[in-house]
């Protein structure tokens, strides 16, 4: 293997979770990865101080132009888009700026940034990048960059969730709703959704979803007890972790309907996230490897 190649290999992990963390979608962080190395592949080693960096960068302006092509999409997207969920490993946890950064509730907060903050921001504050580093990722001035990153943070703290919720007490909420949902319990789903739960799902126009969000307890808990009546299949929920966090996979009839991912709040559940778009739910068949580090 040649010095490039394993340079590339042993920050791969890296360099996919960046392209995730601007992009929110694991099919286009690939195609990155793969915009990356070819130009990577071009590259004289010599000149390379470290390439880590050198890396990041190249992955950096790719999933910017990127970003800039794919926000014109979502904007006619039919219905709420959601990110496209990662079965990741249980560990994931334990990186707790990780996790938190991979939630579907952060990923929806960075949508409301613009590309470049959303670099700034992503790099700064999750992979601990200098200044230096990622004023030559997104070609500002370390001046610059500075001002950027003072906005976006102060733009998502208005936005994130208050306090970061252990997987512990995720999984609580989720086993209390799981139980509702098996047992038919309306008023167990309605002890477990905080009053003004937001509830999103995600079919993309390719299965059917709710269009709008649905807000409040007893909208979302009558829209769900509604829904699996409706059905008439068997409904079996499976506990996985999901972008860095307790989620459910849930099968109707033992096919895989769609992916349930939650914040949490105060023990109470404070947003529902459902993704039933196909195109989506091709990174839950197995774990997808994500890192901060190399």
């Amino acid at each position: 293997m040649s010095p490039g190649t394993t340079a590339f290999v042993t920050h791969r992990n890296l360099l996919f979770t960046v392209a995730y963390e601007l992009l929110g979608s694991a099919a286009d962080a690939e195609d990155v990865l793969q915009e990356t190395w070819l130009r990577w592949a071009d590259v004289d080693l010599d000149t390379v101080r470290d390439q880590r960096a050198y890396l990041v960068r190249i992955a950096t302006r790719q999933a910017l132009t990127r970003l800039r092509t794919v926000g014109r999409r979502r904007e006619t997207y039919y219905g709420p888009w959601l990110p496209e969920p990662l079965l990741t490993t249980p560990d994931v946890a334990e990186d707790v700026a990780l996790a938190d950064s991979l939630s579907m509730a952060m990923l929806l907060v960075l949508e409301t940034l613009g590309p470049t903050e959303r670099a700034v921001f992503v790099l700064r504050e999750v992979f601990d990048l200098g200044y230096d580093e990622i004023a030559a990722a997104v070609d500002k001035s370390p001046a610059a960059v500075r001002q950027i990153a003072h906005r976006a943070r102060s733009h998502v703290a208005a936005r994130r969730p208050r306090d970061v919720v252990s997987p512990a007490q995720t999984r609580a909420a989720l086993d209390a709703f799981q139980r509702a949902v098996r047992t038919g319990d309306l008023q167990g789903l309605l002890d477990v959704l905080a009053p003004d739960v937001v509830a999103l799902s995600d079919g993309g126009g390719r299965a059917q979803a709710v269009p709008r969000p649905v807000v409040g307890a007893d909208k979302v808990a009558r829209l769900f007890a509604a829904g699996l009546k409706l059905v008439g299949a068997e409904v079996t929920l499976e506990p996985v972790h999901v972008n860095g966090a307790p989620a459910l996979l849930m099968r109707l009839g033992g096919r895989l309907d769609g992916v349930l991912a939650v914040r949490v709040e105060d023990g109470l559940v404070t947003g529902l996230y459902y993704v039933r778009n196909p195109e989506k739910l091709s990174r839950v068949g197995r774990e997808t490897p994500v890192s901060r580090v190399s």
